[in-house]
């Protein structure tokens, strides 16, 4: 009886571990196969897309037309392998099937089922989008405004807007920084249309959705955030930006009501005017910030000095006009571009730059290639973000630039109240162009110049100049070079102040972030370079963020630190 029983246990353990280990070979099956189609897509792009970033890089820096010929080649053959039907159901099925067990694995199916899934469209259509993008920014990158007859860079307007006490001047330059809108407007609205007919294509309502849902975010959650920061702003801003208008009406002899945008020393007043009792540019001047914000990095333990070997950081003719950071190849050719003055603005800008330079820099090379890229675009926004943030910070600018305590004493309500002012600031602008994007790709034929300006009034709370509206919101970058991608700075922004809240109580254990400047402190380094640049896109974004500080993005930590 017991040696019956005996086989009759057998017998049922063999019936219950068969189908296991039938599964756990599928499983494996799929994994495998998963693999093998990773390395074999890594084999086909990754020079693939070194050469494109190169590119980009010397039609960037250089203006010249061949090298925007060879970039369109190159990012319609990068977008043909993404169109691949036959591969995007290859993933599209292993996603579903859902046996895909390993982490790591998973992660790179998410980023190759979206990276495919937003190009599955014909050829033509395709080759189209690429070429009219590559024109669009070709155009725009090689414009430059006229005033007086005489060409102007947008360095040249930004010194006129803030520094300039003839009003006349002031609004030459502000629409000679507008003209290029006018220059790329047909193109870039054909451009617009044959993105819209590819997210339609694709089952979307329009290119705005698919971006927004291929970049694994949520509109629904979008609209919420930046409602919330509506309400919780709309106060604060009238009241900062009432008393800003006191200043510069005074300043320039007219009545507040009669300030115009050509006043608020910015393009698209996206930054705080340096008005107050002192003019934070001042202590810049004599100053040299490509060294400054190298022996920053340097001495908090994420050196830049290849960096900025490597890079292009002065204006000259035919060069991008602003400035952004770039990772050729995953594995350590990261650079940075600029045109930098010793001011202010440029200070904050390559500390910014740098930011996103750090993060391509520091990730985990142990980590597939695929992976070897921030957790989202508004990640490394954060981080560019939470550097650029000190070029207003009293504590920071005081060990930087060697200030007195008494230099110090004098700036720092000054600075705080800057540094409040512009995050404010920001929120309201990063509501006009998140609010016009979604309107634009929802309906292109509309008139979208009096939208512009209805929104900048709404939101911004300045006038639209008389005469009809033109399409200078167009000279706006982002339309052209990132599309569908403004609100993740807000994201970055609220991201930055979760993050430096995380460091000054949890990593430096203080009371409060009164005295804190990290300059030269290793600590900080050490805990990005752990928590958040070494891990890549390994882990999702908010996954990410969680395990970095302890809780999912939330804007509650941005609001205790600017909204009062």
């Amino acid at each position: 009886m017991k040696g019956n029983v005996g086989c009759a246990t057998a017998h049922l353990l063999t019936l219950c571990v068969l189908p296991l280990l039938l599964f756990g070979c599928a499983h494996n099956a799929q994994e495998r196969q998963l693999q093998e189609f990773i390395t074999a897509y890594e084999t086909k792009i990754e020079p693939l897309s070194t050469q494109t970033n190169l590119t980009y890089w010397d039609a960037s820096t250089t203006g010249k037309a061949e090298f925007y010929e060879k970039l369109s080649e190159l990012q319609t053959r990068i977008r043909q392998i993404h169109s691949n039907q036959q591969e995007y159901d290859f993933l599209k099925d292993t996603k579903e099937a859902g046996q895909i067990k390993d982490a790591r694995l998973a992660r790179q199916l998410d980023k190759l089922y979206f990276a495919y899934k937003q190009n599955q469209i014909e050829p033509e259509l395709l080759k189209k989008i690429v070429d009219a993008d590559t024109k669009v920014q070709e155009k725009y990158n090689n414009f430059r405004g006229t005033m007086e007859g005489k060409k102007v860079t947008n360095s040249d307007v930004y010194t006129i807007l803030t520094t300039e006490k003839d009003c006349r001047k002031r609004e030459l330059a502000w629409k000679a920084s507008k003209q290029v809108g006018e220059a790329i407007i047909d193109e870039f609205l054909q451009l617009v249309k044959l993105r819209n007919a590819a997210a339609q294509k694709l089952g979307f309502d329009n290119y705005h959705t698919l971006s927004i849902v291929t970049g694994e975010q949520s509109i629904e959650e979008l609209d919420r955030i930046f409602d919330d920061l509506s309400e919780l702003t709309g106060e604060p801003f009238a009241r900062l930006k009432q008393e800003l208008d006191g200043i510069l009406a005074n300043d320039y002899g007219i009545a507040p009501e009669d300030l115009m945008p050509w006043y608020y020393h910015d393009p698209f007043f996206q930054r705080t005017p340096l008005v107050y009792d002192l003019d934070l540019d001042t202590y810049y001047k004599n100053q040299d910030v490509k060294e400054l914000a190298e022996d920053y990095y340097a001495g908090i333990g994420l050196p830049v000095d290849d960096i900025l070997a490597k890079s292009d950081l002065y204006d000259r003719e035919g060069k991008y006009p602003h400035a952004f950071s770039f990772e050729g190849d995953r594995h350590g050719d990261v650079r940075i571009l600029c045109n930098l003055q010793n001011t202010e603005r440029w200070m904050e800008t390559i500390l910014h730059e740098l930011g996103h330079a750090v993060y391509s820099k520091y990730h985990n090379r142990e980590e597939p290639w695929l992976l070897r890229e921030p957790a989202h675009s508004f990640t490394t926004e954060a981080i560019a973000m939470f550097f650029g943030r000190l070029s207003r910070n009293p504590v920071w600018m005081q060990k930087m630039l060697g200030l007195a305590d008494k230099e110090r004493a004098e700036i720092e309500g000054i600075s705080r109240k800057y540094l409040q002012f512009q995050q404010v600031l920001f929120t309201r602008w990063a509501m006009v162009m998140y609010s016009f994007e979604k309107q634009l790709y929802a309906d292109p034929d509309q008139d979208l110049n009096d939208l512009w300006w209805d929104l900048v009034e709404k939101y911004q709370l300045i006038k639209r100049p008389p005469g009809p509206a033109d399409a200078g919101w167009a000279s706006k970058l982002h339309f052209t070079t990132a599309p569908c991608y403004y609100h993740n700075y807000m994201l970055g922004e609220l991201l930055a102040s979760q993050l430096h809240h995380h460091v000054v109580h949890e990593v430096l254990r203080l009371e409060s972030d009164h005295d804190v400047s990290y300059v030269g402190d290793t600590a900080l380094g050490d805990y990005l370079r752990r928590k958040v640049l070494g891990p890549g896109a390994r882990y999702h974004w908010n996954d990410m963020i969680e395990r970095a500080t302890g809780e999912p993005l939330t804007p509650k930590y941005f609001v205790e630190q600017f909204v009062q």
